[in-house]
Order: C-alpha cells, then structure tokens, then sequence
C-alpha cells in the first residue's frame, strides 16, 4: 500500500537562504500544495541514498550535495485520495548562489501533477496563497540548520 512506502525530502538552500520548493496540483481534490524534493524509498535504498536520486530526478539537482544530516518529520497529509500519516527524514542540501533546476526524471504520476518550483525566504514560506508541506516547514529549516 502506497501510505506504508519510506520517503526521505530534501531542504536544498540557496546562497541566500532560500528553500527550494515544488509545487504540485493533486489532481483528485484540486488543492496545490508546495514541499520540498523528494520521495519514496525503494526496496535495499537507504533514506540518505533515496533522498540523493529524487533530488537528482525532481530537480536536476546534484544528489552529491545532499549531505548526510536529517531530522525526523511527523507527515499527515492527503494525496491522490490517500491519506498519508508518517515519520520521513528531512535532508539538508546547500548551494552556492541559486543553481538552475531543471526535473529530468519525474514519474507519469509526477509529470501529470508538476506546476513548477520556487526559491522562498523563510519570511515568504508563510506568506505562499497555497498550502506549504509539511505545516511547520519553517520549524524544520531551522532544526536542520540549527539556525545557521
């Protein structure tokens, strides 16, 4: 069942301090949603190894610069018309000035709910019009960061 699949994300920031976020429709309820990179685990992939490759693929992004410190997130969130209540490590990937992102790999599923990508601000995260996931994403920035 796709509600008991892993996933790992990825909070990529810019040389300002910019979280990368992509934004998808679910196309079943409608609602456009903002979260960071990332993805499901596959069969023998360790969560650091699945955050590299979904990087690389939503994104274009070097998963290489995905380094190997994480927190944990409480996810509840509901997609495609499953609900989805879960712990997923949270990755920190940061980059010198604002690299290009340009998805390369996205699944039939992920290409037919793609609207793009932003960089944001903290400030901005909690001025987005559609809803940012998780919630308490800036919580998660700065418990990554530590605040740096």
């Amino acid at each position: 069942m796709a509600q008991d699949r892993p996933a790992a994300r990825v909070l990529c920031l810019d040389g300002d301090g910019r979280v990368l976020l992509m934004r998808w429709k679910d196309t079943v309820s409608g609602q456009v949603l903002w979260e960071p990179p990332g993805g499901g685990i596959d069969p023998g992939e360790t969560p650091l190894e699945a955050a590299r490759r979904e990087l690389a693929e939503e994104t274009g992004l070097p998963g290489a610069a995905v380094i190997d410190r994480w927190v944990p997130v409480e996810r509840d969130f509901t997609w495609l018309g499953v609900r989805y209540v879960k712990v997923e490590p949270f990755y920190l990937a940061r980059f010198s000035g604002r690299p290009e992102v340009t998805p390369s790999a996205l699944t039939a599923e992920e290409s037919g709910t793609y609207q793009g990508f932003g960089w944001f601000s903290p400030a901005e995260l909690a001025t987005l019009p559609d809803h940012v996931e998780p919630p308490h994403l800036s919580d998660v920035l700065e418990r990554l960061t530590g605040g740096s």
